[in-house]
């Protein structure tokens, strides 16, 4: 089986964030634009309308660093697993997909992108540390700073092992997920979020793990 380009001989290519997971965009790619892209490793699509090819952040810097080029079942669609390096849509937000479509068809302006659930809890942790709310366990997690979300990661941790050695599997479950809310708190008190995690292990990959345990104790 080839590549399926419909009569116009394109084909829609659509991107991913390999970290996060968000859906980006979704483009247009004839040979010569895919044929750039595995070149070059810079999303590259074309233009209907202008019709020529344009690499995706060429003038704004916003580029899609291409990992993967994958096509689905039928070949007549591209998957673009990319590293984004800023806003992927024109109108300057982070993905295309923000539309809500209502039971009547009708469209309305959503103040978030569609993400992945982890996205979603994190942006729930961002509010309420934003919040003047008084109740709110998360944000008095916040408010006690590292100290004290230190003191709960350490007993969470604790539940897990204490659930994979005797406990049944819902158990397990149960305290991993207590355990990663803490720390997603964590890295909300660091300005980091789980996206930099994934993406650190993925620079991983390119080498063993005695290789990375090494590296760190000569740094």
């Amino acid at each position: 089986m080839t590549l399926q380009f419909n009569e116009q001989g394109l084909i829609p290519a659509l991107a991913q964030d390999r970290f996060d997971g968000q859906v980006r965009m979704l483009a247009w790619m004839n040979r010569e634009a895919l044929e750039h892209t595995l070149e070059t490793g810079l999303a590259t699509f074309f233009s209907r309308s202008r019709g020529k090819l344009w690499v995706k952040g060429e003038s704004s810097g916003n580029v899609l660093r291409v990992h993967s080029v994958t096509a689905d079942c039928d070949a007549d669609t591209l998957l673009l697993l990319v590293e984004p390096a800023g806003p992927s849509c024109h109108t300057g937000r982070p993905s295309c997909f923000f539309k809500r479509v209502g039971p009547d068809g009708s469209l309305s302006d959503q103040p978030f992108e569609v993400t992945p659930f982890i996205s979603e809890l994190e942006r729930t942790i961002r509010d309420r540390q934003a919040s003047s709310a008084e109740k709110s366990y998360t944000k008095s997690l916040l408010d006690g700073g590292i100290a004290k979300i230190n003191g709960k990661i350490s007993e969470e941790a604790g539940e897990l092992v204490a659930a994979l050695a005797a406990e049944s599997d819902e158990r397990v479950l149960s305290e991993a997920s207590d355990l990663l809310f803490h720390v997603l708190v964590a890295l909300r008190a660091r300005g980091l979020d789980f996206g930099q995690v994934v993406a650190s292990l993925a620079s991983r990959t390119k080498q063993s793990g005695h290789e990375e345990k090494l590296n760190r104790k000569k740094a």
